[in-house]
């Protein structure tokens, strides 16, 4: 009886097991950068969700609209026109002046993301007047699947969100540090 009770158990849980190892991993891409401004400066800049377009080099312009997202909450979302092309649409989260914290989602747009989260910090940087920016992402990739394609793939998310991070806080610390 205790055998059956084993094997019973065990079945209950194989199926969550095998779903486990086919369900793509989380990717997550953490920046850094210091600037030679107060943390208010940086954070008036970075907390303006319609305003990025001022400070990140890919995005010609930016459209907002509050909006009711799918779980029927209303909220600011923007609309990024890129240089180039494509266009990316999220939504805000969070935006904690307390925290000096933005968070936002993408809803859809032509990133190699899936399930894309974004939060941006400022704090106190390491010398007086200067603010430490914290940029992460966690996201899957494209497909949202374990093995996907070329160009939907883990790497190819990872790379495209770490171009993203790099051209944006080096551009924001050079109009911040003007």
């Amino acid at each position: 009886m205790k055998f059956i009770f084993k094997v019973l158990v065990a079945a209950c849980f194989l199926p969550l097991s095998v779903t486990a190892a086919n369900a793509p991993s989380q990717q997550k891409v953490i920046r850094e950068v210091v600037i030679k401004a107060e943390p208010a400066k940086a954070w008036v800049l970075i907390k303006d969700f319609g305003g990025i377009h001022k400070w990140h080099p890919a995005v010609e312009s930016t459209a907002t609209e509050t909006k009711v997202d799918k779980e029927g909450v209303e909220l600011p979302h923007r609309l990024l026109t890129l240089k180039g092309g494509g266009t990316i649409l999220e939504k805000q989260t969070i935006a904690s002046d307390e925290e000096m914290k933005l968070e936002y989602k993408i809803v859809e747009g032509v990133l190699p993301v899936s399930g894309y989260r974004s939060v941006m910090t400022v704090k106190a940087g390491p010398g007086a007047g200067e603010s430490t920016v914290n940029w992460t992402g966690r996201f899957y990739n494209k497909a949202n699947e374990v093995h996907a394609k070329p160009g939907e793939d883990n790497e190819t998310a990872v790379k495209a969100i770490e171009g993203v991070y790099d051209s944006g806080l080096e551009n924001l610390k050079k109009v911040l540090e003007k």
